[in-house]
């Protein structure tokens, strides 16, 4: 992997049968130690990590672009310390090479056509609705719950009925929220495979509120690009970040638009993945505005930020 920029690199044994690692500011790579092929990345006091696996394709029946890579995303049960958990390391790559779903993969369960997936009685996965018709406009507030028609226990007490006008829609942050913070991507429930859930932002950033501008401001992880900082370089985005926009006009300047970016399209454009109204319900095609960051379209000029939870 490319350090550009870089002038603080370590190179330095994690094992001295298997794997190197690199730092570069605060991420770190894995590489093998024999054949120096990459094998993840790390960022320190982030959820995410990026791993290597086969290369997979990314589309819809209609979106007019796929994203193809073998980039492989999961999640640490709690933020990178900047010490290399060597046993987690092996499990999520044996993961990959079992082709159990990652976050990508979880993602696209919920997109248009997706067939259901049960876990005991209870749909997990399957095409999701943007949310109820109401007055000719999608109405916004269907979150993970809502989909699965479960009430959900927070901590601290509090509790959240699903609405049963909602049932199996996800808005832009419910869709995140559920395939990063409820559904699992490593076999087991024990892994610590999820990122934490709250209903209302924490200061602390511990858990990963409801709504898209609550994510950016106090969700875990680091940001990696705001307006004002270079946002216009898109270079720091990488595949899995959280990708946010003022799209909306109507409501001032908050962010109200999350989704998730995917990496080049075969047209070599930046592409996300959101669930949004026009297309009612998760998308990584160009309804409503192209789903690419670079460009002039409508989500090109609304983008905003990104954080790497």
């Amino acid at each position: 992997m490319a350090k550009k920029g870089c002038d603080n690199k370590e190179t330095g044994l994690l094992n001295m049968q298997e794997y190197l690692h690199e730092t570069c500011g605060d991420r770190l790579d894995v590489l093998d130690a024999t054949t120096r092929a990459w094998l993840g990345a790390l960022t320190k006091g982030a959820y995410t990590v990026r791993l290597a696996g086969s290369s997979r394709r990314f589309t819809e029946p209609a979106a007019a672009h796929a994203v193809e890579h073998g980039i492989w995303v999961r999640t640490l049960p709690s933020p990178f310390n900047g010490i290399v958990d060597e046993a987690w390391l092996k499990m999520a790559l044996a993961a990959n090479l079992a082709d159990t779903p990652d976050v990508l993969a979880v993602a696209m369960q919920y997109t248009r056509g997706a067939p259901a997936l049960y876990d005991r009685d209870v749909q997990i996965a399957g095409a999701a609705e943007y949310g109820p018709l109401v007055n000719a406009a999608r109405q916004e507030g269907s979150d993970f719950n809502d989909y699965l028609g479960m009430v959900w226990h927070y901590e601290h007490g509090v509790v959240d009925h699903p609405e049963t006008a909602q049932f199996q829609c996800l808005d832009c942050s419910g869709y995140m929220r559920m395939i990063w913070g409820f559904r699992h991507h490593l076999e087991g429930t024990a892994c610590g495979d999820r990122v934490p859930l709250c209903l209302n932002p924490r200061p602390d950033r511990s858990a990963m509120p409801r709504r898209a501008h609550e994510i950016f401001e106090y969700g875990p992880g680091v940001v990696v690009a705001r307006e004002g900082d270079g946002v216009g370089d898109l270079s720091a985005i990488q595949v899995g970040d959280l990708v946010f926009f003022d799209a909306d006009k109507g409501d001032g300047e908050r962010l109200d638009h999350v989704g998730m970016y995917l990496g080049l399209d075969d047209a070599g454009h930046q592409r996300f993945i959101s669930s949004r109204k026009a297309h009612n319900g998760p998308t990584l095609g160009d309804y409503g505005g192209a789903s690419v960051l670079d460009g002039s379209g409508h989500y090109a000029r609304s983008f905003r930020a990104a954080r790497r939870l």
